[in-house]
């Protein structure tokens, strides 16, 4: 059994407007829309789904108040690939296609919608184009020939800005697996590992209920429509 991720299930962005969101993926990026429903869980959240292949797809989010909140270039995004933002905040997403030919007709169809795209540029490893999203996204679509060899790719100077070692670095090219027994209990809580941000005293009692107890409480199996007889 696999212990790394396969590739992406989803990214979800959030959205100031559910409907524009949709609109550009789906008509710009092509991009059909498979899903929309209210959020799981979320009181006046809506959530929708874009299928990229079989086992991608692009997320959005619409909670109330999220349109009153501030984009702040700098902080909250970075508004182009050179830019910095916040530490936790998504740069830059950079989409796949096959090959050069599919890199191309993205650009002609993002252009044909009277959206600006730079590029392409070869960086080596990948190439790219660039545009921007609504509500500011910092956007790209990428294509690579080949996977990439970490032998040409990881820089000793650059490993040495990144304060990473020589045996850091081996470690990382080569995660150790796993090897313990399965369920794994919930660890006791340290507030110096990566938390999500509930009130303390709910993610607390959360992380109490056990595993099978809390997926039989809060899942949503079913799809927001019937089946059809």
């Amino acid at each position: 059994m696999t212990q790394q991720p396969t590739g992406i299930h989803h990214l979800a962005f959030m959205a100031a407007d559910i409907k524009k969101h949709i609109a550009f993926f789906s008509e710009v990026m092509g991009c059909p829309l498979v899903a929309l429903f209210d959020m799981h869980g979320v009181p006046g959240g809506l959530h929708a789904f874009l299928r990229m292949n079989d086992h991608s797809y692009f997320s959005i989010v619409q909670l109330p108040g999220a349109a009153d909140a501030p984009i702040v270039l700098g902080q909250t995004h970075a508004g182009n690939g050179a830019k910095a933002s916040a530490p936790g905040t998504l740069q830059h997403l950079a989409f796949n296609v096959d090959s050069q030919a599919g890199l191309i007709a993205m650009r002609d169809r993002i252009r044909s919608h009277g959206v600006n795209v730079i590029g392409p540029i070869d960086h080596g490893m990948c190439q790219s184009i660039y545009f921007a999203g609504p509500d500011q996204m910092t956007l790209e679509v990428a294509t690579a020939q080949g996977v990439i060899d970490p032998d040409r790719w990881i820089d000793p100077t650059v490993l040495e800005k990144a304060g990473i070692s020589a045996e850091e670095s081996a470690r990382f090219r080569a995660p150790a697996p796993f090897t313990g027994v399965s369920p794994v209990p919930q660890p006791p809580y340290d507030p110096d590992k990566p938390h999500m941000a509930y009130p303390r005293e709910a993610y607390l009692g959360m992380l109490a209920i056990p595993d099978e107890a809390l997926t039989a409480g809060v899942s949503h199996a079913e799809p927001p429509v019937k089946a059809r007889a």
